[in-house]
């Protein structure tokens, strides 16, 4: 049975100037999703964002949340939605409990401070003040903000970014457990192995607009599909004769040089591809001395979609 649509953005434009900063994006996210929405800087999907939560107006297009239009009754629509901001407005001299108190007043009904508290596991920071908490701890407040009102749907923009990674695992069990909530979870984040471990759908946007919306594994079987084999030749100098000899192996589709002594193959016949490499290099006609494999993921759709050149 198909899960009811929270939300549905139709046709969203922003322009400022002559830039056009979003350009006709349309999607769906079902209630109960963990939907992503990625893109390089630049994309169009921070703007693209803070329209759907209201902050910003959009020049054309809608935004439904929960069946309510959001430029058309923002205050209600607003009611229905946590916001964990990526950089959040702190009272740096309250301590944690006082400033989950202060933001629950904003709102008409507010989730017992206790409650959250033990919710993001901070029931031993309580009486913390904000500014000696840790990254990871401040991450943790942060999300108990954007949950205080109870909300059907929850924003996360970029919630483990600078953290270590047990923190960033610690985050993942929480978003998780939002969504088990039955709530419905936007997530925008530059780690791929994050949206690709998290999300049910995403999108990638690029020059404001959808490129490709779907679910990870779909996304990785129509636009990367196969594995990448890492060949390291003996001696770096070797790299681009032994780089022209890989070329003719079966099943690869590309060489890729990645700069650091290795040499990436990409192909869609993995065993075969792979036997073949043994036994060239059984026959002494390539000298390696290293072979590694890895299945393609979404930072290789993302690449393949967006390019490589840095964004700044």
């Amino acid at each position: 049975m198909t899960a009811p649509v929270a939300i549905e953005v139709h046709d969203l434009v922003k322009r400022y100037g002559g830039l056009v900063a979003v350009g006709g994006v349309s999607f769906t996210v079902c209630q109960g999703e963990i939907f992503g929405l990625l893109g390089p800087n630049g994309a169009g999907k921070t703007t693209t964002l803070e329209i759907m939560e209201g902050l910003r107006r959009a020049d054309a297009g809608r935004v439904i949340v929960q069946g309510i239009d959001v430029l058309a009754h923002p205050r209600q629509a607003r009611a229905l939605m946590g916001v964990q901001l990526q950089e959040a407005g702190f009272f740096e001299r309250l301590t944690v409990a006082e400033t989950i108190t202060a933001f629950g007043r904003f709102h008409r009904q507010s989730v017992p401070v206790p409650q959250l508290l033990s919710r993001l596991q901070l029931e031993e920071k309580a009486r913390t003040l904000v500014e000696n908490l840790s990254g990871g701890q401040r991450q943790r407040l942060s999300i108990a903000l954007a949950l205080v009102n109870d909300p059907q749907v929850v924003f996360l923009d970029e919630p483990t970014t600078g953290l270590d990674p047990q923190a960033r695992r610690n985050l993942w069990d929480i978003i998780r457990s939002i969504r088990e909530e039955g709530r419905t979870v936007i997530l925008t984040t530059h780690y791929m192995d994050e949206a690709e471990e998290l999300c049910d759908r995403v999108a990638i946007m690029d020059h404001g607009t959808i490129t490709a919306i779907d679910t990870p594994v779909s996304l990785i079987q129509t636009y990367a599909p196969g594995a990448k084999v890492f060949v390291a030749p003996h001696r770096q100098e070797d790299e681009e004769q032994i780089g022209q000899q890989l070329r003719s192996l079966p099943g690869v589709a590309g060489v890729e040089s990645n700069g650091n002594g290795e040499i990436t193959l990409l192909t869609g016949q993995l065993e075969v591809t792979v036997g073949a490499l043994i036994e060239l290099g059984r026959n002494g006609e390539v000298h390696y001395r290293s072979m590694r494999i890895e299945a393609s993921n979404l930072e290789d759709v993302f690449l393949k979609l967006t390019g490589r050149r840095l964004r700044e």
